[in-house]
Order: C-alpha cells, then structure tokens, then sequence
C-alpha cells in the first residue's frame, strides 16, 4: 500500500516554489542517462521532458556538495546522471524487469522511489578534461562490484583497485559533507533526508 499524502504532475513544477531547475545550479554537469539509449533499458525514457529539477532542500544540499568539492578537489565536478524521475517512469522501469531478480535495485512504485520526490540524487565524477572517472563499475551496473558494502572483499580480491575506493569515497565525503545519505547497493546513488519521512512529508511528482 502507498504511504504517499499528496502528489503533483511533473507538468505543473515549473510554477512551483518547492522545485529547482538543476540548470540553474552552477558547477555541476548534467547528463540525464534516462534522457537517452545509455543505460539499462537501452532506449530513452524521457522522451522530450527535461527532468532535471529537484526539491529546493535536496538543490540546497547539492549547492553544498559543490561548494566542498570544488574546495577540496578542484579539479573534479559532479555529473548528475539521474534527479527527478516523475513516479510515471519508475513504474516503466519496474514494470521493464518483471520476473526479474534485478527489479529489487528499484523502489517498487506501491512505496515509491525518493527520486520520484526530488530527494535523491545519481551522481559521478568527471575530470576537468570532462572525462568520467573510474568508479570500478559504469552507473546502473547491477553487478555486486557496485555494492558499496562489499567494497573492502572486493578490493582485497582484485576486483575493485585502491584508485576505485578513493574516487567512490571522494564522492560520498562531498555528498555526505552536505547532507546526503548514501546507500549500500549503489555507489552512484545518495537521497538527502529519511526516505520513510520523505514519502510521509513531501508531494511524489507523478
């Protein structure tokens, strides 16, 4: 059963004081893999939307993240891969891997996804070359090298280097520094604030 109190369409956000276009935000690089073929599904699934907002608390925490990145690593930049993603699209992306043991990397849509309120981000690194950073696996690997609880096993095997573990914690120590919270099966994955008060507090763009 949904815990959802209200909800919103994604077509009535750009009046709207509690949303952020991430295009207004300065220092990060955007490149929504939904947008487009690259990534699982191997199709896009935002058609012609630009779903490139987010809540203003969670746009908040970004600025932050930016700010402490830009400090520490200067030469690095986020590359938001996935924001807002309207609860239209993770039910075609539930519904995509039915019967599939991979359908448990996605929020089932009865609970709803934290990217469907604006609170999560899916970020990486890129160089001030603009090229992506090694992170051991691609986004949206459902291979267990992603997991960042298994990290530690996997470096001591060989299959994850010293190199992966220091770009995945740059990253966490940004996002974590501004407020974010990460979680243990994917690296590129952080939601600002409790998912189960979230659902609870804020509207789910549907």
């Amino acid at each position: 059963m949904s815990t959802v109190t209200c909800s919103l369409r994604f077509e009535d956000l750009h009046a709207h004081a509690d949303f952020v276009s991430l295009r207004d935000v300065k220092g990060i690089v955007i490149d929504l893999r939904y947008a487009g073929n690259n990534n699982f599904v191997g199709r896009s699934l935002y058609g012609d939307h630009d779903y490139a907002w987010l809540h203003r608390d969670a746009a908040r925490g970004l600025r932050n993240a930016v700010s402490y990145l830009q400090m520490h690593q200067p030469a690095l930049r986020f590359l938001v891969l996935d924001a807002l993603r309207p609860h239209r699209v993770q039910k075609m992306m539930w519904d995509a891997l039915s019967g599939s043991p991979l359908q448990r990397y996605f929020a089932d849509p009865a609970k709803g996804s934290i990217h469907s309120f604006g609170m999560a981000l899916d970020l990486s690194l890129i160089d001030d070359a603009g090229q992506e950073i090694d992170m051991g696996t691609g986004f949206d690997s459902f291979a267990a090298e992603s997991h960042p609880e298994y990290e530690a096993e996997f470096m001591r095997q060989g299959k994850l280097t010293a190199q992966h573990i220091s770009h995945r914690s740059i990253l966490r120590s940004a996002l974590f520094h501004a407020g974010f919270q990460g979680i243990q099966s994917e690296w590129w994955h952080f939601n600002f604030g409790d998912p189960e008060d979230i659902r609870k507090t804020h509207a789910r763009i549907d």
